[in-house]
């Protein structure tokens, strides 16, 4: 039992989570533990800040106090301060990569970086196989965690050896789950229309990875020995799987069990129904079924509820299932075995002693599990966050300055973009914030805008209702523009749909390939991914025979991003060799210590060499290729800053030849957008914060931090002025100059939330 002291530690505690009605395992679990926090001890005020998936929200219940929007920064920052100034003594906060915006979640860093009173974290997702940015995101949740919640023996030995994460500073709590009599299955069937029937079930939202379409391929042997058996489906498609395909795995499950021959076995009862009704469908399974087919599930609420039901349970051995089935509280099967899963089956049901024995000792285990005491001990858990703090930190509230604080950035608006973009692709060029169907479409900008869509939904944009429908729209573009023939990209489509020549230019096939290369690894859709890569294979042999060094630098970014999804394909890290033989070729060749450059001029987009020869460099452990692009990236630096301090581009209006007189004007979005890019990746090379402050120097140049004092950016649609001229701002808005400054500002957004604010470059 928790002590008095414990349960008055704690007045006011705030929960951060999804949250019921959104359709949300993690929300339901939010829904329950706030309840039986309350519920336990009265004087507890609990409030709920839910993350939004979605622009409108959802119709929460009063206790949600704050909605925070998943792909919004400033939502978490804004959150952070309601918190702080709300009186509130712990924030909990439920974390899952997939719920938080930003690269593998890393949104939520930013509240928690805000948060001046304890924290403690319950994880949902512990792999012991983490990419690069899930890895860094879950290290400073660790750091700045006061304690962390586990759910499974097993989770905290993965937490103690990837994280180093001390014994004391985790708690092992179990999946609460309700306090339901141990009731004969027969209670509840004829509600349902199934009495007289074996009852098999499965219940949650659907995916791929449940495993279903075992059960039903086990249904034949399974029915031919008891006719009478009926196998339940319970729960909607998951939204995040509805969104990308539909119903379609719900379709095919019901087609194969057509195939199959039993249909009259199955029943879908599509809903995500609530908990009164919840508990009557797991009350009338005879046999509960986990078929899922990930051994590294580390909790699953489902089977923590049919355990405290006391269910016979058939189960996959993934973590958490062979952890809380141990000791004979059910069986387990091979994954993808459906004749074993058959074989248990057919044997528990024929066996009515051993199935209630196992129910029994399902029960009892989940007597431990109950709601009431799984409050107690957060409670306790709570108190030692507390504890833990004043010690080290202290619980005083203090204002951050200005300084103190990253800066506060533009919210994303699409609506100039979409303005841009018709059922063919994007357009050119704008009068004004008009679109100019004189010049048509190039396969540059649609390359541009397929690249700033695929970002934007990785890092939780996809609330933003049409982000995957305009990047389909932008990759059948390139794929169109592909001349099969020639193996090259064309690039001038006129409005009148013919296009201007057989093969554009070497930059813009270069671009092609970056979009393609991008899309490969980021896309969220697996449709997308596919088709990218297959054109990304047929358009990269090309590359190498270019004589642009701002083909190969498009293409070197592109190649790094492919890599990182196709490590093995020998032709990509071949043409990378030479590419970025070719780019170090170049500044051997013209590269001096007061000119050290590429080339004997600087012209257009010129940070794009030294990027993409620093994450070639880096990628390939070449340290002295890497150090080369750092110091070629540095000189550009110094050469692009006013002796104000602010950035200050090479002109596109003569631009820069070595010896000569450097042109200030017409200075074009698309600088700034390269050197934002490749600063933030010398950043998460070189963890030196001198990179961040020249990424922030290059992104305050849209904002007005320029030679005239103007801002490029325009808040009333998310579009940016074609350049700085050299008594005023270029008002036309078009493709370039709204999407690179566009690419910057997601740019800025990730770095500002990305661990320790580092960022791999997202272009």
């Amino acid at each position: 039992m928790v002590s008095d002291r414990s349960a008055r530690s704690v007045r006011r505690l705030a929960i951060v989570s999804t949250y019921l009605p959104r359709q949300c395992g993690i929300g339901t679990f939010a829904y329950d533990l706030s309840d039986a926090l309350t519920t336990a001890f009265p004087a507890l005020q609990c409030i709920v800040v839910p993350i939004n998936d979605r622009p409108e929200g959802y119709d929460y219940s009063e206790r949600a106090r704050f909605e925070l929007s998943d792909y919004d920064i400033n939502s978490y920052r804004q959150a952070a301060d309601f918190l702080n100034l709300s009186d509130i003594d712990l924030v909990l906060v439920q974390h899952e990569y997939g719920i938080f915006g930003g690269v593998a979640g890393s949104n939520i860093l930013t509240l928690m970086r805000e948060l001046q009173m304890p924290l403690v974290t319950t994880l949902h997702t512990v792999r012991s196989s983490l990419d690069h940015d899930e890895f860094r995101t879950m290290e400073e949740i660790v750091e700045r965690s006061d304690r962390l919640v586990v759910m499974s023996q097993k989770g905290k030995s993965i937490m103690r050896e990837m994280f180093n994460v001390p014994e004391n500073k985790m708690d092992m709590i179990h999946h609460g789950v309700h306090d339901v009599p141990f009731v004969d299955p027969s209670f509840y069937k004829d509600q349902f229309g199934v009495e007289g029937r074996k009852v098999l079930l499965t219940f949650g939202l659907l995916s791929r990875i449940k495993g279903i379409e075992d059960v039903i391929k086990a249904l034949p042997a399974i029915a031919k020995k008891h006719p009478e058996s009926v196998y339940i489906i319970l729960g909607a498609t998951h939204p995040h799987v509805l969104r990308e395909e539909g119903e379609g795995y719900r379709l095919s499950l019901e087609q194969l069990a057509k195939e199959l021959g039993v249909a009259e076995h199955v029943i879908f009862h599509n809903r995500f129904v609530e908990l009164e009704e919840l508990k009557q469908f797991i009350g009338l399974a005879d046999i509960y079924i986990t078929p899922y087919l990930d051994e590294t599930q580390i909790t699953s609420g489902t089977l923590a509820y049919t355990v405290g039901s006391g269910k016979a349970i058939v189960s996959t051995p993934y973590w958490y299932a062979q952890e809380l089935l141990a000791e004979n509280r059910g069986e387990l099967i091979p994954f993808n075995d459906p004749k074993a899963l058959a074989e248990r089956v057919n044997n528990l049901l024929d066996n009515e002693a051993e199935r209630d024995a196992m129910r029994k000792r399902a029960y009892l285990y989940g007597r431990n599990m109950v709601w009431p005491k799984v409050a107690a001990q957060y409670i306790d858990t709570f108190v030692s966050a507390r504890e833990h703090r004043a010690e080290h930190v202290g619980l005083a509230i203090r204002l951050k300055t200005v300084g103190e604080r990253p800066p506060e950035r533009p919210a994303i608006d699409l609506t100039h973009l979409r303005r841009l973009s018709d059922d063919t692709g994007i357009l050119q060029h704008a009068i004004y914030t008009v679109p100019s169907y004189d010049e048509g479409y190039t396969t540059d900008d649609n390359a541009r805008a397929l690249i700033a869509t695929v970002l934007l939904d990785e890092s939780g944009h996809g609330g933003l209702e049409d982000v995957q429908t305009l990047a389909i729209r932008y990759l059948a573009f390139l794929q169109h523009a592909w001349n099969p023939r020639l193996r090259r990209f064309r690039n001038f489509l006129s409005y009148g749909r013919h296009w201007g020549e057989e093969a554009g230019s070497e930059d813009s096939h270069g671009r092609a390939v970056w979009a393609l290369g991008t899309t490969a690894r980021r896309s969220r859709y697996s449709a997308l991914r596919d088709l990218a890569s297959n054109l990304f294979a047929q358009a990269l042999p090309a590359t190498v025979k270019f004589t642009s060094s701002r083909a190969w630098a498009y293409s070197l970014i592109g190649v790094n991003q492919y890599l990182n999804r196709f490590p093995g394909d020998r032709v990509a890290r071949e043409a990378r060799a030479i590419m970025a033989g070719k780019l170090v070729d170049s500044l051997t060749k013209y590269g001096t210590d007061d000119w050290y450059w590429f080339e004997d001029s600087l012209t257009y987009a010129n940070a794009k060499l030294p990027h993409a020869l620093l994450v070639s460099g880096h990628a390939m452990g070449n340290i002295e290729m890497t150090e080369a692009a750092l110091r070629a990236l540095s000189w550009l630096a110094k050469v692009q800053q006013a002796e104000e301090g602010h950035f200050r581009p090479i002109g596109d209006d003569g631009f820069y030849n070595r010896g000569g007189v450097r042109a200030h004007f017409d200075q074009q979005p698309v600088e700034a957008q390269s050197m934002v890019a490749a600063c933030l990746e010398a950043y998460f090379v070189t963890q030196e914060r001198a990179w961040l402050a020249e990424a922030e120097r290059a992104f305050a140049w849209f904002l007005g931090r320029n030679d005239l004092g103007l801002s490029l950016y325009d808040p009333s649609g998310g579009g940016c002025r074609d350049g700085l001229q050299i008594d005023r701002a270029n008002q036309n808005q078009g493709a370039e100059s709204t999407i690179s400054c566009l690419l910057s500002l997601l740019a800025m957004r990730q770095a500002d939330s990305y661990p320790t604010a580092a960022t791999r470059s997202r272009d």
